[in-house]
């Protein structure tokens, strides 16, 4: 077994684990037990003994504590699987050694370049070794640099006694990409005061806010009739649905906002003549945002079906997740600590909201108070996506010194 955080990491890479959120089960994908059945071999190896899958598919693991007075029990959190947005069968990762600068072309297809432009951290990484797929996948740092980095730090902390921490819970889990991914942990088996997942972009970052997220399923029952008699009669419930679409204002969409700007984005659509169904998902920092722009989505469908008498539709709100900062500010020490943990690593910490959701945001609700730390990936979901050895090494010391701080301020 090898040891470094990269090793580990090429290792973990290779096995395919893309859930499907189309599927019942949990985990979604028989193959994402592949990987814990791995990660478990190798918890076991480096000797924590409690290490297991259970029936859901979820890794648990205990570092013990080498310090005799009362320190809280923090965790460390990473997801299995990789997004269903790119396929991550036969992943060829690849090691672009010392790098110089300028574009990456990706060997695997000669339309894929990480661009300087598109990825301007890349000016950062100068010397360093980026690590990316050929091209025809995606990478999958998105999250096994997290499980690589926290399984590094694990062994470091083992291996070194010296090193004084107190009691350290392991949970990776499965269906983090299609909103799953802690339907099912066993918070009472966990044990836990405080987490933090390890599943964020730069290196130095840290978050402790998210999205508000919810998820909107919108039905349309048109009136179908053979086309040859449909004058005056026919209500295309597909040609309802694409006015529903090119109605959304352009400037709330993904793709025309960034910071703390939320929006409203289509996510599938499927139908006939007779009936249609549109998803959506909607994303802002606070509630009443979301409230507003599910109020200006369902002012654009009824405005779309007073133009269609004879159709009817449905429209329902899902919520998904909700912004953690609302349990981090009662618990200011967990993201504090993780700021002298960054900068004790060698790095300026950033602290600051992430445009997604985390396992975290639904373990802050759960009771399972929760931050987001960087594991130095970039351009996630998506075959550009690629990750540096460095930030990755740079991620492990933060673990390490993370763990120190929480024994040293109890």
């Amino acid at each position: 077994m090898t040891d470094t955080v990269t090793d580990r990491f090429l290792r973990y890479v290779v096995i395919d684990t893309q859930s499907d959120p189309k599927s019942s089960t949990q985990p979604s994908t028989e193959k994402q037990w592949n990987l814990g059945r791995i990660l478990v071999e190798e918890l076991l190896a480096i000797g924590l003994l409690d290490a297991h899958l259970d029936e859901h598919g979820y890794v648990y693991a205990t570092i013990p504590s080498n310090v005799d007075k009362p320190v809280p029990v923090i965790c460390f959190c990473s997801h299995m699987d990789t997004a269903p947005d790119f396929t991550g069968t036969n992943v060829k990762p690849q090691i672009v050694r010392n790098y110089s600068g300028g574009d990456i072309q990706l060997p695997g297809d000669a339309q894929q370049i990480i661009r300087v432009s598109d990825n301007p951290v890349l000016s950062d990484q100068i010397g360093n070794d980026i690590i990316t797929s050929d091209g025809t996948t995606l990478l999958g740092a998105d999250d096994k640099a997290g499980l690589a980095e926290i399984m590094t730090a694990a062994q470091i902390l083992v291996d070194n006694p010296e090193i004084k921490h107190g009691t350290i819970k392991l949970l990776f889990t499965t269906d983090e990409e299609i909103g799953r991914g802690v339907d099912r942990v066993d918070l009472t088996k966990l044990g836990a005061e405080f987490a933090y997942t390890i599943d964020g972009e730069t290196a130095g970052h840290i978050e402790d806010e998210t999205f508000s997220a919810d998820g909107v399923e919108i039905t349309i029952q048109g009136v179908a009739i053979h086309p040859g008699f449909a004058k005056g009669k026919m209500e295309n419930a597909i040609k309802i649905a694409g006015a529903i679409i090119s109605r959304l204002p352009k400037d709330v969409a993904p793709e025309t906002t960034d910071g703390r700007d939320g929006f409203v984005h289509p996510t599938g659509v499927t139908g006939s003549m007779e009936k249609a169904a549109l998803g959506f998902i909607v994303r802002d920092f606070n509630d009443a945002g979301l409230a507003a722009k599910e109020a200006m989505l369902e002012a654009i469908v009824k405005k779309v079906m007073s133009e269609y008498p004879g159709s009817s539709y449905s429209f329902k709100v899902k919520q998904q997740y909700r912004n953690m900062k609302v349990i981090l500010d009662r618990h200011p020490e967990i993201a504090d600590n993780a700021i002298e943990a960054v900068r004790r690593a060698g790095m300026i910490p950033v602290r600051g909201s992430i445009r997604g959701g985390t396992d975290g945001s639904r373990l802050s609700f759960m009771g399972l108070p929760c931050a987001n730390i960087f594991a130095g990936g970039h351009a996630f979901h998506s075959p550009l996506e690629w990750v540096s050895r460095q930030d990755m090494e740079k991620a492990v010391k933060t673990l390490v010194e993370l763990a120190k701080i929480w024994a040293e301020r109890a």
